[in-house]
């Protein structure tokens, strides 16, 4: 008798419904990655086999960068540098503080190394205040042998700027009147000076085994007015798992986020109130804080019809949220009152558009991701009933910037471009046992492998917000 063997989707052949899981297995994972928001950014860890479950990396900290903090310094003058001396610049040899009582404490901080603050007593003012001059003697920077002080001299507000002694030279200093002290000179003679030291930070993660079943009879599948039942079973499994997997990668980006900056006059999620809008400038200063930080525009993002080729989205960082900012976003006028809002659809023809890209203002591209989360309710009071709102009390919307080799996920055994899902298929009548006697119950399962561990925590920036409905 000749059998009809037909591959899903297709009618069933005159046999019964063939299980080819292998192709369901395969559909379903192509079908849930287009679905992908976040792990389109994601560089995948492969963790092999018989190595435990924690994974450490090394990131060598640039020469001149803050961070590089090390015992190793040694200035042009042959001077040892200690990772517990401060530098403070002031910005002039003479300094007006507000009152007489902060110019004290200026005065009274001083270690007497290189630089002197000499209070002098002023004229009061129009307002009946007293002023008094502060003379630095010596040089503009003052020298403070433990960061107490440095953050008391930092606390006068009076355009202080304070610098870690280290093996760096000048760190990430910008300061004109810092930088030229710091120029790696020799003389004539030389000697041993200008000895810098490098640094690394350790870092580590790990990562966590997941899964899910779900079972189901013989009359489901005979019964059942789908005809495909076990092929959309499949799919919704795959689709479940990998909706997981985002939502678990949103939340470690957001927790990890090295940047955090509010909207309007706000600084924490509870002073955002109903005029603390997202504006332009909003994310021009982002934006700056994310090139003094080194973040590349050009961002690398796997493409393919599986999600296995990396191409490179140049000159644009990419940015998140919920779809309760659309109307903000599209609406939003740029610092002329000229619409700052570009639609994906005027992008210049062979852009490569991101799964979700709705457009972009400034050098931010914008991804709109439906389950976007939010801090439901922890913002000001919602007085006007025209915000989004829980509870009488605004939400907070989040932004997500995420920046190129940032972050990587972490897998188990994996080829090292993508999380792989492990599926398992038993059909009735491969599971006859006592509690299912009559092989009338089959299941099927999922299982995978996520980790997340931290590259760079200054790429990923978050702003919070409030959204007008």
């Amino acid at each position: 008798m000749t059998q009809t063997y037909n591959a899903p989707p297709s009618t069933a052949s005159d046999i019964g419904t063939q299980f080819n899981t292998h192709y369901y297995d395969r559909k379903a994972l192509i079908e849930a990655r287009r679905e992908q928001f976040f792990g389109q950014l994601a560089d995948v860890t492969s963790m092999p086999k018989n190595m435990g479950k924690t994974i450490k990396k090394y990131h060598y900290i640039p020469l001149l960068d803050a961070q590089n903090i090390n015992d190793q310094g040694i200035d042009a003058a042959g001077v040892t540098l200690a990772t517990t001396e401060w530098f403070v610049r002031w910005p002039g040899a003479s300094l007006v503080a507000t009152n007489a009582t902060k110019a004290a404490k200026a005065s009274a901080i001083n270690d007497n190394v290189g630089t002197t603050l000499v209070a002098t007593a002023g004229a009061d003012n129009s307002a009946g205040a007293g002023f008094a001059t502060l003379t630095l003697v010596g040089s503009l920077t003052a020298k403070y042998l433990n960061s107490t002080k440095k953050d008391t001299a930092i606390a006068l507000n009076l355009g202080a700027q304070a610098y870690q002694g280290s093996g760096n030279l000048y760190g990430s200093s910008k300061d004109i009147g810092y930088i030229p002290s710091k120029l790696p000179l020799l003389s004539e003679t030389a000697g041993k000076v200008n000895r810098v030291g490098f640094k690394r930070k350790d870092l580590e993660g790990t990562f966590e085994n997941f899964g899910f079943h779900s079972s189901y009879s013989t009359d489901s599948l005979n019964f059942d007015t789908d005809a495909d039942l076990m092929m959309h079973l499949n799919r919704e499994t795959v689709n479940a798992a990998m909706k997981i997997t985002e939502d678990a990668l949103m939340v470690d980006l957001i927790t990890n986020a090295g940047v955090i900056r509010y909207t309007g006059n706000a600084t924490s999620n509870a002073t955002l109130d109903e005029a603390d809008a997202l504006v332009y400038k909003d994310l021009q200063q982002l934006s700056i804080d994310l090139d003094n930080n080194r973040c590349p525009k050009e961002t690398k993002i796997i493409t393919g019809t599986r999600l296995t080729d990396t191409k490179v989205v140049p000159s644009c960082r990419i940015a998140y949220c919920g779809s309760e900012l659309i109307p903000t976003l599209e609406a939003m006028e740029d610092l002329h009152s000229n619409p700052a809002w570009k639609p994906v659809e005027s992008y210049a023809a062979g852009t490569t558009v991101l799964t979700g890209e709705r457009g972009s203002i400034g050098d931010f591209r914008f991804i709109i991701v439906p389950d976007m989360v939010k801090f439901v309710g922890q913002g000001g009071a919602d007085s006007s009933g025209t915000h989004y709102a829980s509870n009488g009390k605004l939400d907070v919307l989040p932004i997500l910037v995420v920046g190129s080799e940032s972050f990587t996920t972490i897998g188990f055994n994996t080829d090292g471009k993508s999380s792989k899902f492990k599926t398992v298929h038993k059909k009735p009548e491969e599971l006859y046992a006592l509690d299912n006697p009559y092989g009338k119950t089959g299941f099927m399962s999922i299982e995978w492998y996520y980790g997340f561990m931290l590259l760079r925590g200054e790429r990923i920036a978050l702003i919070k917000t409030v959204g007008i409905m």
